[in-house]
């Protein structure tokens, strides 16, 4: 039996999927105005499929329309960047919180794989793959919490935030080490089944990355 190959992308989508993935590993920095015709050229399409997916990375807050310029990379404040720290705080310790309260299976074992991953990246000097697994970890927590709002929000939020940690990291050296040592913290509260362990964790290596931002 032959196996059917799946069709492309939709035009609009692989480009939606280049920019963003530019933006949040820092390529594209904030106050960029970003040219239809050249993202067009870099992704082998149309200028109507980049409008469209400047469009969607507009309503994501990423972008700000400029009609016949481009789009602008919309600058991160001091105040933007202390409110988003602000926000995350709340929501992940009350999502660990209830997370722990239902006992949710899988959460510990889940994070400690991801910072297995975490410190191969590191390793590796794989800048992406490393906060790919960052993101992956708080998320295990936040979806077992079972509130697909603040999962939502959560997603939101990281957006926001790689933009911030791929330039942090790139500028500091021993950043990474210091993730990598802030989650095994959190872990160790969670594979010893200690909550206020891994939830005073977690809020501490929050406020060390806005502080750090």
């Amino acid at each position: 039996m032959s196996s059917v190959e799946a069709p492309p992308p939709p035009a609009s989508r692989r480009v939606y999927e280049h920019v963003k993935a530019q933006l949040l590993d820092g390529t594209y920095r904030d106050g960029q105005l970003l040219s239809e015709g050249a993202i067009a050229d870099a992704v082998g399409v149309s200028r109507t499929p980049v409008r469209e997916a400047f469009l969607s990375l507009e309503s994501e807050g990423l972008l700000e329309l400029y009609p016949k310029r481009g789009a602008l990379v919309v600058p991160m404040t001091g105040a933007d960047v202390a409110d988003l720290f602000d926000t995350r705080l709340l929501i992940e310790s009350q999502c660990l919180r209830r997370a722990l309260e239902r006992d949710h299976p899988g959460v510990a074992g889940a994070a400690a794989e991801l910072l297995d991953v975490q410190r191969e990246r590191a390793d590796a000097e794989d800048l992406v793959g490393f906060m790919t697994a960052d993101r992956d970890m708080h998320r295990v927590w936040m979806a077992a919490s079972g509130s697909r709002i603040l999962l939502t929000l959560f997603d939101q939020l990281r957006d926001r935030q790689q933009r911030i940690a791929a330039r942090v990291l790139a500028d500091h050296d021993r950043r990474a080490q210091q993730l990598i040592t802030e989650h095994e913290r959190i872990v160790r509260g969670l594979l010893v089944d200690d909550a206020a362990y891994a939830i005073t964790a977690l809020e501490e290596h929050i406020k060390a990355a806005r502080q750090m931002a």
